[in-house]
């Protein structure tokens, strides 16, 4: 009997280490494609039970070897062949940190070996490669995210808390976002970042996609994945002699049933922002950063300044968890939140919509899906 006892402790103990391995078994995931300024973000990632690195793809080769001294990168790990890599280390997952146009080809490689992919925002150039990439996700069973910075912001979560868990702000009506910098030679982003980021056809404009995605992420999220009305849109170049190609001043308005949201994206602030504005009848929200924001209902004095981190309020501060605990199943996204594919795919519908607006000089309706 004494045997039997310490045969049942004995296989409990090692069901236990087992289940505390698996649990604690990094995500395997690859790079595929470096270029882009916020790469440094998995490049520069310390060790972790989170993800794993395991292969890390760019065409560039002066890139990619630059990249390994800065990152003290194992170049045993470096390919310059996309599917030669996958085939090579098997990754469960892939973060695309390449061109915007670049990711339908990522996602081309990655569906069909059922290996789940995030990409950089926003989710395409345009609305024919996004229906692509939604119908390879679809067939093949993978995950298609999309990664926002504002997405991990803990004032993120509060506003939408305030607006509707708590009806801060009464009967939401209207949304102003802000994002943006000085310009991306302004600020010295790489020329491996820079060339194709000023590129009409790899980045599908200037301004208008590198900062308007999120305004009109944020806004699909706010408004639980509601079609819009109609996306009209102004886009101006105030400095060709930097951007002759793209624009880089974009302001979007999008109309809904119930409410309105002015998306104002830049390349022309005078310092980084990204903040947002949220209006309903009874008050405001107004988020400063990822943690800051002001608040003020209509029989308040004088607005309050409140501060909110991820001890506050659920939040993902960290991307790559957030993707390592959808895959493994830990989470569940739910529907138009800020890293999914339904909303993602309305980003990319708006987006498109707003640079036919401001080429035709018209509003262009949404109609019927």
């Amino acid at each position: 009997m004494l045997h039997f006892r310490f045969l049942i402790c004995f296989v409990s103990c090692l069901l236990c280490c087992a289940a505390v391995t698996a649990q604690e078994t990094p995500l395997r995931i690859a790079v595929a494609g470096i270029s882009h300024g916020h790469s440094a973000w998995i490049l520069g990632r310390k060790p972790d039970n989170i993800v794993e690195v395991v292969g890390i793809y760019e065409p560039d080769k002066g890139l990619s070897e630059r990249s390994a001294q800065e990152y003290k990168l194992n170049r045993g790990i470096m390919f310059d062949d996309l599917n030669a890599m996958l085939d090579k280390v098997k990754p469960e997952a892939v973060v695309a940190f390449g061109s915007i146009y670049d990711h339908l080809a990522v996602v081309k490689a990655c569906a069909p070996r059922g290996i789940h992919v995030m990409v950089e925002k926003p989710l395409a150039v345009s609305v024919k490669h996004a229906l692509e990439m939604e119908a390879l996700a679809k067939k093949y069973n993978i995950f298609l995210l999309t990664d926002y910075e504002t997405s991990w912001y803990p004032a993120t979560a509060k506003a939408y808390q305030l607006i509707y868990d708590s009806s801060y702000i009464g009967n939401f009506r209207k949304a102003v976002f802000h994002h943006g910098h000085q310009g991306p030679r302004e600020i010295g982003v790489s020329d491996d970042f820079f060339n194709w980021l000023t590129d009409p056809v790899k980045n599908g404009g200037g301004a208008i996609i590198d900062f308007g995605c999120y305004g009109a992420n944020l806004m699909t999220w706010l408004a639980k994945g509601e079609r819009p009305l109609s996306v009209s849109a102004v886009t101006r170049r105030f400095k060709p002699e930097i951007y002759p190609r793209v624009d880089d001043e974009a302001t979007i308005v999008i109309s809904y049933p119930h409410f309105q949201a002015i998306l104002q994206a830049s390349w022309n602030w005078p310092f980084n922002r990204k903040d947002m504005e949220l209006y309903g009848t009874t008050g405001y929200v107004k988020t400063v950063n990822n943690t800051l924001m002001h608040i003020r209902r209509k029989d308040d004095e004088t607005e309050q300044t409140r501060k909110y981190t991820a001890a506050d309020i659920p939040v993902y501060e960290d991307p790559f968890k957030y993707f390592a605990d959808v895959v493994k199943g830990k989470i569940k996204m739910a529907p138009y939140s800020l890293y999914a594919q339904d909303n993602n795919m309305m980003v990319v519908r708006i987006l498109e919509a707003a640079k036919t607006s401001a080429a035709t000089g018209k509003a262009v309706s949404f109609g019927e899906k």
